[in-house]
């Protein structure tokens, strides 16, 4: 299954590639954004070697296929994040996620992405969509939650997993 390109009112969400890696090392570049996650920012190299293991689009096994997206303003074309979900092959469920970058923080546009790769989701038929959030992560908690998923009490690595299920069509 390929990855679209997805497109909201403010913005366009375009297939990662490796090529992306240098505009992606400063959009992430920020020590900020690992608060929650662990970890450092990732220098162009390194994240051009993430993303080429990325673009490939499937697990090693084929057990998950990956989509990963760099969030774009529609009107400039400037990356200011990233969004991705992990499918399992079956189609049972998908893991999302999102990151955008600190000077773009705080204008909708977490939940504007997480919104349209909910939808497009929704559009290939999956039955559960979940995120793992830090439970002290306040902003990705309004986001999972505009999103459309809702709390759980399972953690995993001590996220908190959110989590949203249609039931199948009848």
């Amino acid at each position: 299954m390929t990855t679209p390109v997805l497109q909201t009112n403010r913005l366009s969400l375009v297939p990662l590639h490796p090529d992306d890696a240098g505009e992606m090392a400063v959009v992430l570049g920020d020590p900020a954004l690992h608060a929650f996650t662990g970890g450092e920012p990732l220098d162009t190299a390194a994240l051009r070697d993430r993303f080429e293991r990325l673009a490939i689009g499937r697990s090693d096994d084929g057990r998950e296929d990956w989509h990963n997206w760099i969030v774009r303003l529609l009107a400039t074309g400037e990356a200011i994040g990233t969004v991705q979900a992990t499918v399992v092959a079956d189609r049972s469920t998908a893991e999302i996620a999102w990151v955008i970058g600190v000077p773009w923080q705080g204008h909708g546009y977490a939940p504007e992405a997480a919104h349209a790769l909910v939808a497009w989701l929704d559009g290939i038929g999956m039955a559960a969509i979940e995120a793992h959030v830090h439970p002290s992560h306040g902003a990705s908690e309004k986001v999972a939650a505009r999103a459309g998923l809702i709390p759980t009490d399972e953690l995993v690595d001590g996220e908190r997993v959110w989590r949203r299920i249609t039931p199948p069509a009848t």
